[in-house]
Formats: structure tokens, sequence, C-alpha cells
């Protein structure tokens, strides 16, 4: 891959990454909760996922399930039931976060400090690999960027490299804009509304899922 190929697909995939999204969202969340350094595996997550998709795309199995309707109905309705799990389980904690007095969500705060980093992991993974499009995305993008006369197992090791690493850059950058607005979630009320808000993304992007798959 020439120099200037590897720029042009750095700019596409960094304008992909950093728009806002449901792996976004959720490393932002965790930032706020857990902190800037244990947000790291939920980025991490994500991005491991990413390369999952990114390799079953390259390797031709993305055509595959492109074509068969029902496996791909089938992992689309099962990422999006995790992703409105998600958002009930914030509403739910909204919930539970207005029952409580200002020292109770100091004690929760804590709690909350000992989310352990391969259940922060496993989130960012099970969010990053539940929307079966990143699929059909990688299969259309990356034909662009390989070039068929030189080493295909180089190019893959720099298209995945690439894009692994400016996921976690990314989503550790949204987890460290969670970490730095911590202190306007002091109030339970303000809490209550990233809570619900982040909830009803999680639900609208779930919806949003299952609805495409009436599409024609």
């Amino acid at each position: 891959m020439e120099f200037n190929t590897w720029l042009i697909y750095l700019g596409v995939i960094s304008a992909v990454i950093f728009t806002p999204g449901p792996s976004a969202i959720l490393c932002m969340s965790h930032g706020l909760k857990f902190g800037k350094a244990k947000s790291l595996a939920t980025a991490v997550g994500g991005a491991v996922a990413a390369s999952i998709l990114m390799t079953i795309s390259i390797v031709g199995l993305g055509a595959l399930l492109a074509a068969s309707e029902t496996a791909f109905l089938v992992v689309k309705l099962l990422g999006a039931s995790y992703l409105i799990y998600l958002g009930v389980s914030a509403w739910k904690s909204s919930y539970s976060q207005s029952e409580h007095h200002s020292d109770e969500l100091e004690l929760n705060k804590v709690n909350l400090s000992n989310e352990s980093i391969s259940s922060l992991f496993r989130k960012g993974f099970l969010v990053g690999i539940s929307n079966p499009k990143d699929i059909l995305f990688f299969t259309a993008l990356l034909p662009s960027f390989i070039d068929s006369e030189t080493s295909q197992l180089a190019q893959y090791l720099a298209l995945t490299g690439t894009w692994f690493v400016v996921d976690v850059s990314g989503m550790f950058i949204y987890a460290s804009l969670g970490c730095k607005i911590g202190s306007w979630f002091e109030k339970a009320s303000n809490l209550k509304i990233f809570e619900r808000t982040t909830g009803s993304f999680f639900i609208l992007m779930g919806g949003a899922l299952i609805a495409s798959t009436t599409e024609k």
C-alpha cells in the first residue's frame, strides 16, 4: 500500500470513527462512571470487535453473510436486542439514582469503581460487534485501498492495525470527555438526565436496527 493511499484511508476512517455512535456514547458513559484508565478496556473491546468484523469482510464472509438474508436478520436482531437492553438498564439506573440521598450517590460511585476490566471490555466488545452493517461497510470500503499486486497479509495488517489504533484513540477521547464533565453529574438530577438520554439513544438505535430488517 502506497503512503498516499494510507493517508486517504486514515482520513476516511478517522471521520467515521470520530462520528458519535453507540460505542462513543458507551465510552463516554464509562468514562463518567469508572474513570479514563478503566474505560480504556471499553475502547479496546470495541476496537477488537471492529477488527473481527473487518477480518470477516476481508476473507469474504461479509459477502456470504450479505447474501444470506436469514443469517443477516438473526445477527441484526441479536445486536438490536443488546442495544435495547443497554438502554433499558440505563433507564432503570436513572430511577435508582433518583431515589438515593447524595451520600448514597457517593457510595454508589465507589461501588461502580469496582467494575472489573473484563466486564468493561465485554460491554465494549458487545456493542461493537452488535451492528452487522459494519461488515457491509468494511466490504464496501476496503477494496478501494487494497492493491491486488502486493502482499495481501501486509495490507491486511496495515488496514486493521490503523483502524485499531484510531478506534481506541477516538473512543478513549470520548471516555476522557465523560470523565472531564463528571463534576456536572454531582447533582443527582443531572446524572438522571444523562442516564435517560444515554438509555434513550441505545433504545432508538436498537429500534432503528430492528426497523431496518423490514426494509426491502
